[in-house]
């Protein structure tokens, strides 16, 4: 742990410095001669980091904007994805929200405001345990029972309201029941006074790579919003599929 940590440090160091010589960097971030070589050695192997021959200043390398690509192609799915929120809400009046998920949280990278002054409130960025919401649960019934069954290996499950499933077994059911149905709710299990149904977004290779909810506060919510929801919310996630199958094809296209 503590050789990750000076990882971490040595590239945000290079980053804001915009490079620096080993003897810069042992001395401004007190760290040990022999073993930071080794791990600059080792990074630059791996081409994280970079040695100018010239100056002999370590500078940030290839890979690591190459790794951080895969952020930007989630701020590119964001991009895309706004538009059909903000047609969602405009039709159902309520919250919907983008997430994907990781290890055993979901993480909101969009938001189309409902208009009504009681309202979910969320930020971009706000993680979630994922056992508590429907967008997290949906994201979780989508992984191999392996891969679950690894992330859920001696964890706890925190309670939040008395809806929340602690129970790791009941869990798996609820996931079960999500993955035949194809649509997952939070019953207040988060919070108190907020409902949401929520369903899964693919790529075209059938991947499961976010989830989108419409989220309801429970004095508005009725079977009769919850069917206007689970009619409207497959046919803007149906219409945003196909927008991203449309833009992976454009980008497949020899130019």
């Amino acid at each position: 742990m503590k050789s990750a940590d000076r990882v971490l440090t040595i590239l945000e160091y290079l980053a804001d410095n915009r490079g620096a010589t080993f003897v810069s960097i042992v001395r401004d971030l007190g760290l040990p001669n022999s073993s930071t070589h080794q791990l600059l050695r080792t990074i630059r192997q791996r081409g994280f980091v970079e040695l100018d021959e010239v100056t002999r200043e370590f500078k940030l390398g290839f890979h690591l904007w190459e790794v951080a690509q895969a952020y930007s192609s989630i701020q590119h799915l964001a991009d895309i994805a706004q538009p059909f929120m903000d047609e969602l809400t405009a039709t159902t009046k309520e919250t919907v929200q983008l997430s994907r998920l990781d290890g055993l949280e979901n993480v909101y990278l969009a938001i189309s405001e409902s208009p009504h002054p009681m309202k979910l409130v969320s930020s971009i960025g706000n993680r979630l345990p994922a056992h508590t919401t429907g967008l997290g649960k949906v994201l979780l019934a989508e992984l191999p029972d392996a891969v679950l069954d690894e992330r859920l290996r001696d964890v706890t499950l925190e309670r939040f309201t008395d809806n929340t499933i602690t129970d790791p077994d009941r869990l798996r059911t609820e996931l079960r029941r999500i993955r035949e149905r194809g649509y997952g709710e939070d019953r207040e299990e988060y919070v108190v006074g907020c409902r949401c149904i929520a369903m899964p977004i693919h790529d075209p290779s059938g991947a499961a790579i976010a989830a989108m909810s419409v989220s309801v506060p429970t004095p508005r919510f009725n079977q009769q919003v919850a069917r206007q929801i689970r009619a409207s919310l497959p046919e803007t996630i149906r219409e945003l599929e196909a927008k991203l199958g449309a833009q992976r094809q454009a980008e497949a296209e020899p130019r």
